[in-house]
């Protein structure tokens, strides 16, 4: 297990800032070409029974994973939890490594500190799923998901922690079943108050123990 902490990045979108632009749209017909051609090159006969659906069956879970819910966050005004530590977990998705294009799992859970508004609980899996929905590195998602949270309560005081298991890991190498990795981004209080910071992460961790 390996454990990261980031620093917040000033100005711009998640996106942006990471130099991962929006999608372009999937060719789906294109992309069932390309897989019956890796079918071929993996010695396999894609017109045989069995496979004879297989690359318009993949084209179609790529265009469905890779097209993620746009919809934003929506926030209530809630005066009574200003200044309240706000944790929401058990969110568990499924993303793809963009190294090897294998699934990874994702175990998130996100914290703030709410000023005059609070987020609509639900909101919370729409913002991580759109970032899960991509191809995506651990570290990098861990940030975006945090920074978009930040945007929309209009605060810093965002923490997200994130533990991924990765089949890359599980399946190929020495193949490390138990094998996970922890990514923590603490930003504005998270960052700067250590009593809040180790509640934060207490409860991410009895989170994680639970699922």
């Amino acid at each position: 297990m390996t454990s990261a902490l980031y620093s917040p990045t000033a100005g711009g979108s998640a996106a942006q800032q990471a130099g991962h632009p929006v999608p372009k749209p999937i060719d789906t017909d294109h992309v069932a070409e390309l897989i019956s051609q890796l079918l071929t090159a993996l010695g396999e006969d894609p017109t045989r029974e069995g496979l004879a659906g297989t690359p318009a069956r993949v084209a179609a879970f790529y265009d469905v994973f890779l097209s993620p819910d746009p919809s934003t966050a929506t926030c209530f005004a809630e005066t009574n939890l200003s200044g309240q530590l706000v944790v929401v977990g058990g969110m568990s998705l499924w993303s793809l490594c963009e190294h090897h294009m294998l699934p990874m799992n994702l175990q998130v859970t996100a914290g703030y500190v709410p000023r005059d508004e609070v987020v609509g609980l639900s909101k919370f899996g729409r913002i991580a799923q759109r970032h899960a929905g991509r191809f995506q590195v651990q570290e990098r998602f861990t940030r975006q998901v945090a920074e978009e949270i930040a945007n929309v309560i209009g605060s810093p005081d965002v923490a997200v922690a994130v533990r991924g298991t990765h089949l890359c890991m599980s399946m190929r190498g020495v193949r490390m079943e138990q094998a996970r990795t922890d990514t923590v981004q603490a930003d504005g209080r998270f960052e700067t108050d250590p009593v809040l910071s180790q509640q934060f992460l207490t409860l991410s961790t009895s989170q994680w123990k639970a699922a």
